[in-house]
């Protein structure tokens, strides 16, 4: 009888061990996916730079949810050229299936100066695509710059 009780304990402590080795290996599967989606839930996403030539410009998502708008902090930095490009004009939205979507506005400083930040907006992408690519165009001496998260 008194076995019986020690190998009831070993049993539950085996079976548990199981139960948690297991679920913490879906876990590991997902969680990038996992992670992703909260991002997006919580609009935090990594800030992504590009310094190629005489721009630097650094591209943060606001807001990528089902919302209405899907926003993006801009910064162009420069002590070289002035920046006069309209960032409507330059901007592009592409998804995974290879679409690509204008902004919709830009609400920052006009067009002149060496510094520029404001928020770029689009109207959302539905379905939701599995990676967004910001590319800006012709800015400062590069041809095209990119900005890529997955959601």
């Amino acid at each position: 009888m008194k076995y019986a009780r020690f190998i009831l304990i070993c049993v539950a402590v085996v079976f548990l061990g199981y139960v948690l080795f297991f679920a913490n290996q879906d876990g590991d599967e997902n969680s990038a996916e996992n992670i992703n989606r909260e991002q997006a839930a919580k609009g935090s996403f990594e800030t992504k730079t590009d310094e190629q030539g005489q721009v630097s410009v650094k591209v943060t998502p606001q807001i990528l949810t089902d919302s209405t708008q899907w926003k993006f902090d801009v910064v162009f930095d420069t002590h070289s050229v002035d920046l006069n490009q309209d960032p409507v004009q330059i901007a592009i939205l592409a998804d995974d299936r290879g679409n690509e979507y204008q902004p919709t506005a830009w609400e920052g400083p006009g067009p002149g100066g060496h510094h520029r930040a404001g928020v770029l907006i689009f109207n959302p992408i539905k379905p939701s695509p599995r990676y967004i690519e910001l590319k800006i165009r012709n800015l400062g001496g590069v041809i095209e710059r990119s900005f890529r998260w997955s959601l």
